[in-house]
């Protein structure tokens, strides 16, 4: 099987540098596309190029380019886009820069500061710095509606969850529209019975960002502002832990317009470890509770191909969607933010597992569906989603090089 994933990985290597380096119609910076099921970047993926450029600093700049993007076409009152499109393959009619939900699900901030690492540039850091400022002034005065200092889901496309059983009661579970024209992010759905909801993720990735300026401000030589940003942080958290954390599940959940919080055993609960809102120092009795009785329960999260998007043994699961599914399936996107938590909260050996997992799956499947969105978390089948999607790719070579492959040459 050694010389299969072998020949597989440098079909995805020569895959991604071929064919997912280019430039969007009008634009003459190489951007890092996702696949051809999605003519664009969105916000979520940014992490896709920042991870790629990581692994390969010859990258660097696809990661720049990808900052710079978002940069553009950023408001004047600091809204970010959730997405912005290759001109060359939308319809028609079809806007380009996309305003209509937030969908951030890993922190800007944090993966500029990243980018801002590698790069080592002080214009860089300056010009991230004051847009992300801009960025949370906007989620504070538009997603705090309820004044509970976390970050609220207007829209089920927030997440970037489609499908999944979280988005129960919403009366918009892609974006809000009127005469079929998408409303901005900003706009509240009217009547809706669930809604403004307190997300656990969004709230995750915001306090990210929050100790991502402080960690910027104090590299700029404003330690007055650092100390600001990480005191809300701190604050972030602890209303975290107020508002969405039950004692008796040992497991945050979003809560609802009325206060209620919504028992879903959602895969947002990895973004407490993700975004660093769990210290594994500070916090290790809960991580050490939460983990075990949750995500290394078979029965829930730790499951053949992990992780799926939503514990199995959670009800919702049973009429989950067929493709696209954030109420089931194990996303390529979910198993690439593990590098972000996994070794770092002491795990590497599940993590080990997880990526070799997600190797034999892709591996044994490759002539049926090539490097799709999505597997089955029992099986390991992927479905029709998405092939040659960047991050199943970026994992799959990620997992190969450290697992199976000593030197870069070897793929």
């Amino acid at each position: 099987m050694t010389d299969r994933i072998k020949e597989i990985a440098a079909l995805v290597k020569e895959r991604l540098e071929s064919v997912h380096i280019g430039c969007f119609r009008g634009m003459d910076k190489p951007l890092l596309l996702i696949s051809t099921a999605y003519p664009g970047i969105w916000l979520e993926h940014v992490y896709d190029s920042v991870f790629y450029a990581m692994g390969d600093k010859s990258k660097l700049y696809l990661a720049e380019n990808t900052v710079e993007l978002f940069l553009a076409h950023q408001t004047e009152d600091g809204q970010l886009p959730c997405y912005v499109r290759d001109a060359a393959r939308t319809p028609d009619g079809v806007p380009l820069v996309g305003y209509g939900q937030t969908q951030e699900c890993v922190s800007f901030a944090r993966l500029c500061f990243l980018v801002y690492k590698m790069n080592g540039r002080r214009d860089f850091l300056r010009r991230v710095y004051a847009a992300c400022s801009a960025w949370v002034g906007w989620l504070q005065r538009n997603r705090m509606t309820r004044g509970e200092g976390l970050l609220e889901m207007f829209v089920g496309y927030d997440t970037g969850h489609d499908n999944s059983g979280r988005l129960a009661g919403l009366s918009c579970i892609g974006n809000y529209q009127v005469n079929g024209e998408v409303q901005n992010a900003a706009t509240l759905p009217p009547n809706d019975p669930v809604v403004p909801v307190i997300a656990v993720d969004m709230s995750c990735n915001y306090y990210a960002t929050l100790v991502a300026l402080s960690e910027m401000a104090a590299e700029l030589g404003m330690p007055d502002a650092a100390a600001e940003w990480k005191e809300t942080a701190a604050a972030v958290k602890a209303r975290l832990f107020s508002l969405c954390f039950d004692r008796e599940d040992c497991f945050f959940y979003d809560v609802d317009r009325h206060g209620n919080k919504r028992k879903f055993l959602s895969s947002t609960v990895f973004h407490l470890f993700m975004e660093g809102v769990l210290d594994p120092d500070a916090d290790a009795p809960l991580i050490g509770a939460l983990y075990a009785r949750h995500i290394a329960n078979p029965r829930e999260f730790d499951t053949p191909y992990p992780y799926p998007s939503m514990a199995i043994s959670d009800p919702c699961c049973k009429e989950h969607a067929k493709a696209n599914c954030w109420g089931y399936y194990s996303q390529g996107l979910i198993a690439l933010r593990t590098t972000l938590w996994m070794e770092k909260y002491g795990f590497a050996r599940d993590h080990e597992r997880l990526c070799r997992a997600w190797v034999e799956a892709w591996t044994r499947h490759f002539d049926k569906v090539k490097m799709g969105q999505e597997l089955d978390p029992l099986t390991g089948e992927p479905t029709a989603c998405s092939e040659w999607y960047s991050s199943t790719m970026l994992f799959y070579l990620y997992a190969t090089k450290k697992y199976y492959f000593e030197k870069e040459d070897e793929i």
